[in-house]
């Protein structure tokens, strides 16, 4: 599918401005250029642009609150300039799998001065000698490199965090915990059920006695009175 066409059924009769998330991966770019995308996404947070075919990314709109940006597994060699320019408040960028081969590549996103966490596995700037340590020497305001700081420790998951932040997991999430609870809740309240139908049926047994006691005490009364009124003719 093209990525216009993708693009348009993403937004599912949303206007581009009430989108912050976007996932558009696996498409197809017919240029190797950025397609459907506006300055209208004024309230994009993520966007997810994997395996899509990009050579460039000269057509990326302004996208000025955008903070995570999915870019693996495409053609990039270059044009990074433009992320610095459009996207200057990103704090996630994903460029594994990409064309990459030096540092002059990488070097212009020191305008990314919120930059915190790149991906650049898979690409062959990993194979340079000391290629960590030059590039946490070239980018200072990186913390994470291909998912482990300079001292190799290794990044939070960041969509555990975001469930932390919320109280909420990921959309799309399904909980087995919460369900298995659902169904106890429903076992136990049927058991419920027919304990009490069958208290319910043993009240009924229970009184039953009670009451043909009672009719038995008042047949014998009456039988009394009966003799009573005999003998008094």
């Amino acid at each position: 599918m093209e990525m216009k066409k993708r693009i348009v059924l993403e937004l599912r009769n949303r206007s581009p401005a009430e989108i912050a998330e976007l996932v558009v991966d696996n498409c197809r770019s017919t240029d190797g250029e950025v397609e459907g995308l506006s300055d209208d996404f004024t309230e994009l947070e993520f966007l997810s642009m994997v395996n899509v075919g990009l050579n460039s990314l000269a057509k990326l709109p302004a996208l000025p609150k955008l903070r995570k940006l999915e870019l693996s597994d495409n053609n990039l060699s270059g044009s990074l300039e433009t992320l610095s320019q459009k996207c200057p408040n990103l704090t996630y960028l994903n460029l594994s799998g990409n064309k990459i081969k030096d540092l002059g590549t990488v070097e212009v996103l020191q305008q990314l001065k919120g930059l915190q966490s790149l991906d650049l596995f898979n690409c062959e700037i990993t194979c340079l000698e000391d290629y960590r340590d030059s590039v946490f020497e070239l980018l200072p305001q990186v913390t994470y490199l291909d998912g482990f700081d300079q001292e190799d420790n290794e990044a939070p998951d960041s969509e555990a965090e975001d469930d932390d932040e919320d109280g909420t997991a990921p959309a799309g999430v399904y909980d087995d915990e919460d369900d298995e609870d659902e169904d106890e809740e429903g076992s136990e309240g049927g058991k419920d059920e027919d304990e009490d139908e069958d208290d319910y049926g043993e009240d009924e047994e229970d009184e039953a006695p009670g009451v043909q006691g009672l009719k038995r005490k008042r047949d014998v009364d009456d039988e009394g009175e009966d003799e009573d009124d005999d003998e008094d003719d």
